[in-house]
């Protein structure tokens, strides 16, 4: 059995778990283009991943919160027709992680911006929900501007009424608003280098992974299933 670091794992999905960028980024210019906008400039285009859409339309298109609005009502149209697990992957090795997790008896939740119908959506595509005590997102109106510490807050609340042990908790992401966010709970961050966050967004990180292979080391003191 190998050393559990931590009381109980929260994930964050884009960029963390699953890579939607090949549904996500078409959609965002679609969108632009049917309100008459530039496209991203493609040195900006991974920005797009991981933040609130609402505040990334005002942020990165430079919308206003009206217009925001406008495309992000738009946008949810757009994935709603296509389908949520539409040209969603999960990362390599990734879900043997949450496997491992789940196997050694650390309970698991997600702290997604995403909305909250769309990870369900995407999880019960692969298989992987029950691998979670609970699953945590956005809330899926258009105009709701939940940050990552407002859902990674109702998540450790929900674990908390659960019964749940949030002595040793931790969030793995890959954006600077994870960090940011679980900084607000006083929650340490796994910072993912495989998903779109720089180098610069690693600061305040407890720990910095470039493979899932070292993520389940830091979760459960080994290198590979057998060892637990």
């Amino acid at each position: 059995m190998g050393i559990q670091q931590y009381s109980c794992v929260l994930w964050d999905v884009d960029g963390t778990i699953a890579d939607a960028s090949a549904g996500i980024l078409p959609r965002i210019a679609t969108v632009l283009a049917g309100l008459g906008k530039p496209p991203t400039p493609a040195d900006r285009v991974h920005e797009w991943i991981g933040p609130p859409m609402l505040e990334s339309f005002q942020t990165i298109a430079g919308l206003t919160a009206d217009e925001a609005l406008t495309a992000v009502t738009a946008y949810r149209t757009l994935a709603s027709s296509h389908g949520y697990a539409e040209s969603v992957r999960l990362y390599d090795g990734i879900a043997d992680v949450i496997h491992d997790v789940a196997l050694a008896g650390t309970p698991q939740s997600t702290a997604s911006t995403k909305p909250q119908n769309q990870v369900q959506a995407i999880f019960e595509h692969f298989g992987i929900t029950d691998l979670f005590v609970a699953v945590h997102g956005a809330r899926p109106e258009p105009d709701a501007h939940d940050t990552k510490a407002d859902v990674l807050g109702r998540a450790l609340d929900d674990l908390a009424s659960r019964g749940i042990d949030l002595s040793k908790p931790v969030l793995i992401g890959d954006r600077h608003h994870d960090v940011d966010g679980a900084t607000d709970h006083d929650v340490p961050v796994i910072f993912a280098r495989w998903g779109f966050g720089s180098s610069a967004e690693e600061a305040g990180a407890q720990h910095v992974v470039d493979t899932p292979a070292e993520l389940r080391v830091l979760l459960l003191g080994h290198s590979d299933a057998s060892a637990a």
